[in-house]
């Protein structure tokens, strides 16, 4: 696959353009799409896309084709245009929020598990967004847009810990330069704590696998050829053995989907709790401590904690560092392994 012009942002929404590679030939429009890295990234499933082929949205060779099942051929030239989201702007919602740190341009918070950071399908109300624009009111930035004003990065629903959200456009575009970068140039750290199954045998490792969209389970995430993915690197490092379990501290320097999650299971150490990445790990349940076992079955998601979070701060360039405990449902699994 060939990116012409890979994505184009203005006021009529985005534009996606691609180049059908010699691999390629012979598949059908829809799931071509469906495949490209950057629409992955943009959340457009199958059937979103199928609808925008059917609506005319979709230019092969530069005329209008409504056929998903259109068979394509190396050579030719896709281009989609995704038009803006139409959803009413979010309203604002009393929720509590854990405050790290605030200032007049950006504010970092400790989000509990179970809290979607934007609203989506499903999730139209009790975000963190929600909460954000009954906390900031007026002074918080819309670069993101109406959906995701402020936001410059996510952590999943089921993972907890920190994450910062800019106030002011100067910090949202500063601080979308830093996460854009992933710490390889500009300043940036971004630490996570994750319980696994196994015990890696080394030390320390790296995990250098591209991501995509699953071939048939559209709803996860996988490792791919490079060229059905996009690059996606994390770092690991064993900081506890307990037998059937370890705790790893994992650095991002990608922040792809659900990298963590995936990356760990690609090398035989899927986290606990994680129902959609491990789910054959199931049975080692039952060779845990039984304060282990309790605590797993309360946890009812991934055992995955943001817990670093360091950064120049975009306006006034000084180096900040946050750290945040382990939430009770996580040190409760930590007690169990240790005892």
């Amino acid at each position: 696959m060939t990116v012409n012009d890979m994505q184009h942002n203005d006021a009529a929404g985005a534009r996606f353009d691609f180049t059908v590679a010699e691999g390629e030939g012979g598949a059908r429009l829809d799931r071509f799409l469906a495949e490209r890295p950057e629409l992955v990234e943009a959340h457009l499933s199958r059937s979103r896309i199928k609808t925008l082929i059917e609506d005319g949205r979709v230019l092969l060779r530069g005329a209008v084709l409504r056929d998903p099942s259109k068979k394509l051929a190396a050579g030719d030239a896709v281009a989609l245009d995704v038009p803006p989201p139409e959803p009413a702007e979010p309203q604002a919602e009393e929720i509590a929020l854990d405050i790290v740190y605030e200032d007049d341009h950006l504010i970092v918070i400790d989000k509990p598990a179970g809290l979607v950071v934007h609203p989506a399908s499903g999730h139209e109300t009790g975000t963190l967004v929600n909460a954000l624009i009954a906390h900031c009111g007026e002074t918080l930035s819309g670069v993101g847009g109406v959906k995701k004003p402020g936001i410059v990065h996510r952590i999943d629903k089921d993972t907890s810990g920190l994450l910062v959200v800019a106030k002011t456009d100067a910090a949202h575009h500063g601080l979308s330069r830093l996460f854009a970068d992933h710490g390889r140039k500009l300043s940036l750290t971004r630490e996570y704590l994750a319980f696994v199954w196994g015990v890696p045998d080394r030390a320390h490792g790296t995990v250098d696998a591209p991501l995509g969209r699953h071939s048939t389970q559209r709803e996860k995430m996988a490792v791919v050829p490079e060229a059905r993915g996009r690059e996606a690197i994390t770092h690991w490092e064993r900081i506890a053995d307990y037998g059937v379990a370890a705790l790893v501290r994992c650095q991002l320097e990608t922040g792809r989907t659900h990298q963590i999650r995936v990356h760990m299971a690609h090398i035989g150490h899927p986290l606990i709790g994680d129902a959609t990445y491990g789910a054959g790990f199931k049975t080692k349940v039952t060779k845990l401590p039984e304060a282990a076992r309790a605590a797993v079955a309360a946890l009812g998601r991934q055992a995955l904690h943001a817990a670093t979070l360091g950064f120049q701060h975009p306006v006034t360039k000084e180096e900040v560092m946050f750290e945040s405990e382990l939430p009770e449902d996580l040190a409760a699994l930590m007690a169990g392994l240790e005892g």
